[in-house]
């Protein structure tokens, strides 16, 4: 499905943010990376996704909220603008992430569960000019059993060291500050 990072590759101008140049030249060279096949297959992604669980059970996948990919969905959310965003609960499961930070919250008879993220998870609460990403991979799994629904979170951790040597070693444009991004948090 279709998510800001996405749109961004394929339009720099998609986003509500003005990019800087430090993204522009991570887009051209992702683009590079990417050349024509993988950009005509993220031109197919689409901003939401139905997915069929099982026992009449269904999802509906997102990045942001299923009318935008630049949402913000965190659990602090107060329950006005929770419903304002998600819009009427379509599915027994709302599945979202943008935010990369595993939550779950009850939405009438559905969930809203955020799986995290695979590749880029983070404590949303550390200071914004020195973000420190974690080494695991977050992400839910949801299992239909009869009438049961159960989401489980998983976090697996990986070598951080693998990180920082692909970065290095892949040509990425300010690779650097990207590298600093991956050190461990302080208190590790």
């Amino acid at each position: 499905m279709l998510g800001n990072a996405d749109a961004f590759i394929l339009d720099p101008d998609a986003g509500a943010e003005v990019p800087t140049e430090r993204q522009l030249d991570v887009r051209e060279w992702t683009r590079e990376q990417l050349g024509n096949d993988g950009l005509r297959f993220i031109e197919g992604f689409r901003p939401t996704v139905d997915v069929t669980l099982g026992n009449s059970r269904t999802a509906l996948a997102f990045h942001g909220s299923p009318t935008s990919y630049d949402d913000v969905l965190l659990p602090h959310l107060d329950e006005d603008e929770f419903r304002r965003l998600l819009g009427p609960p379509r599915a027994d499961v709302l599945t979202g992430g943008h935010v990369h930070l595993q939550w779950l919250r009850r939405y009438g008879a559905s969930r809203f569960v955020n799986p995290g993220s695979v590749g880029l998870s983070y404590d949303h609460v550390q200071p914004e000019d020195d973000i420190r990403i974690d080494a695991f991979a977050a992400y839910a799994r949801v299992v239909v059993d009869g009438d049961r629904l159960e989401i489980a979170f998983r976090r697996v951790p990986f070598e951080r060291d693998e990180v920082l040597e692909a970065i290095a070693s892949s040509g990425i444009p300010h690779a650097d500050s990207l590298r600093e991004q991956w050190r461990p948090p302080r208190d590790e």
